[in-house]
């Protein structure tokens, strides 16, 4: 035989004995994979039974289950039965059928009334743990821990409210059993438990909470005190004068000038669940931003000068008609109302503006005249004027 086959001969062998090599090891790690599987705990099952609470809620209802846990494969361990105090401790994990989420979600909404015209709750599980130690006198000892918040569902956003901490329930068995029906005693002790302490605390918060508010109450207040001399308020009774023009004239076409505005101050308050609004209008003319030439002080050019200041007090009556406890939200009525005053103020600029043009600054009398008796009308139907 030449070297060359010798050397062929060589390769072959060598290369069996690789194969065969590791062939050995991957039936080396089947073996092993075989017998972990057989030595694997499987995952039990426990119930979180459905029963008929003793109370109905009167200002919440459950609308979302959130698991927020960092491990969500189960939730917790039991200790295996064992008839001797010397066996070893085993332990084997359990869970809620379908997952935690899943299982509260379905005890709630079997459990607990549903009605979507009180207010959203979501409950986010934070911590949620079984555990389970060796008591005295062949007994286990176990404890269900539950930490929950309690988050009130807006539109487009959740605002927590109530947290329920480390809360659950204890509980002993005997060690030889395999029963579960004191873990699963206990748990439903334990979510029952919370969910009295979120309808305790809701109460008793719901009389003073403007988040837990049921309804909206909108009150008026027209400033009309006319104590500031650098300020007229609007006063019906209390009309314009000349010397409420007090800035030096400008060299202007037009023969006066006034500077009406008006602003709002407004606050709430919740009381027997009702949030009050309490919302102060300012309807007034700025004297040192005023003037006047005097060629010009007759009754008729104050007269178009004092409908500008009731324009102003007209938009600020239909600024009223805006803030209504219909067109605002509990959670939102300071942005709504700051809105509407923008959208009024805009408003008052355009009917200004369309007044000065179409009585020509005061100069068209027939025009004027008809602007007149509009305001007049206006500020009747908003019994402003009599």
């Amino acid at each position: 035989m030449s070297k060359l086959q010798n050397r062929h001969m060589y390769c072959l062998c060598y290369l069996n004995k690789v194969s065969l090599s590791i062939l050995a090891v991957f039936f080396i790690i089947g073996f092993c994979s075989v017998a972990v599987a057989q030595y694997t705990v499987q995952k039990e099952h426990i119930a979180l039974r459905s029963e008929a609470l003793s109370y109905t809620p009167r200002a919440f209802y459950i609308s979302d289950i959130m698991d927020e846990r960092e491990e969500q494969t189960g939730v917790g361990y039991l200790l295996s039965p064992r008839s001797r105090t010397d066996q070893p401790l085993i332990t084997y994990p359990v869970d809620l059928e379908g997952g935690a989420a899943r299982a509260v979600r379905q005890f709630i909404r079997q459990s607990l009334p549903r009605n979507k015209t009180l207010k959203p709750i979501v409950v986010r599980i934070k911590e949620f743990l079984i555990s389970e130690s060796p008591g005295a006198n062949g007994r286990v000892n176990g404890r269900v821990m539950l930490t929950l918040m309690f988050d009130l569902q807006r539109e487009d956003e959740t605002v927590e409210l109530v947290e329920f901490r480390r809360g659950g329930a204890h509980y002993d068995r005997p060690a030889n059993s395999s029963s579960k029906v004191p873990v699963e005693k206990a748990l439903l002790q334990s979510w029952v438990s919370a969910l009295k302490y979120l309808d305790k605390r809701i109460n008793e918060e719901a009389e003073s909470n403007i988040l837990l508010a049921q309804g909206i109450k909108v009150s008026f207040t027209d400033h009309t005190l006319n104590t500031d001399v650098d300020t007229v308020f609007y006063d019906p009774n209390r009309p314009l004068t000349w010397d409420d023009f007090r800035e030096r004239p400008r060299l202007e076409r037009f023969a006066a000038s006034v500077f009406p505005t008006f602003g709002y101050e407004s606050s709430g308050r919740v009381v027997d669940g009702i949030l009050h609004i309490d919302v102060t209008l300012k309807v007034y003319v700025l004297p040192n931003y005023s003037w006047v030439k005097d060629h010009a002080r007759d009754a008729y050019s104050l007269n178009h000068e004092q409908r500008h200041f009731d324009i102003t007090k007209l938009i600020a009556e239909r600024f009223k008609q805006k803030v209504q406890p219909d067109s605002l939200t509990v959670e939102d009525y300071n942005s709504i109302i700051q809105w509407q005053y923008i959208d009024s103020y805009r408003e008052m600029n355009h009917l200004q503006e369309q007044y000065d043009d179409e009585t020509g600054h005061g100069t068209n009398r027939a025009a004027q005249e008809r602007w007149n008796r509009y305001i007049d009308d206006q500020l009747h139907s908003f019994s402003v004027k009599e």
